[in-house]
């Protein structure tokens, strides 16, 4: 693969414009690179979700998660090319599938919160939001794969089920949501 990052400190953004992999730049605060940002936040966190101790299936799938993220990026990084596929949207759905089938059927809306791994999981669920409404502003100005905005989206329903999942995992029950806690109590 040779050196691809040889040189790290390069001095070519100083002036707040960045290079895309098409060798466009643009600048640091285009909606493009906002959303590259978005998903290097969202791979980041991921990476913190992997740091607790998780079922091997849920490591794996989020592993799996954190390669794809990081082909969107490139996907993002050269404007016309398509890297993310209507296959990455499939393999998601089955998995929330799969996670979610022993799941109890939920009644309420639940909290972020339980085990420190499935509330980690809320919040990549949340930052993936963020990173989908990124993806959004883009594709309001530049083209961007259908398949690419559908898997952020799935990806935040996996986040969601994982999480519980987590929770379950963990021995602890989701937090319900109390309407009108306050006034009731």
């Amino acid at each position: 693969m040779g050196h691809r990052l040889s040189k790290i400190v390069t001095r070519t953004g100083d002036a707040g414009e960045t290079g895309l992999g098409d060798g466009s730049r643009v600048p640091k605060d285009s909606p493009r690179i906002e959303a590259i940002g978005a998903v290097d936040e969202l791979n980041s966190v991921l990476g913190v979700v992997l740091a607790e101790p998780l079922p091997d299936s849920i490591a794996q799938c989020l592993t799996d998660v954190q390669h794809d993220l990081f082909d969107l990026g490139g996907e993002l990084s050269i404007p016309g090319y398509a890297a993310v596929t209507e296959g990455h949207v499939t393999r998601l759905e089955e998995a929330v599938e799969s996670f979610n089938a022993d799941l109890a059927p939920l009644k309420e809306f639940i909290l972020p919160g339980g085990t420190r791994a499935a509330s980690l999981a809320h919040v990549a669920r949340t930052v993936c939001r963020r990173a989908e409404r990124s993806l959004i502003r883009l594709a309001a100005v530049e083209a961007v794969s259908e398949a690419s905005r559908i898997y952020l989206n799935r990806l935040s329903d996996l986040l969601f089920v994982l999480a519980r999942a987590l929770n379950r995992a963990g021995g602890r029950p989701d937090v319900l949501w109390q309407k009108d806690r306050l006034r009731n109590g």
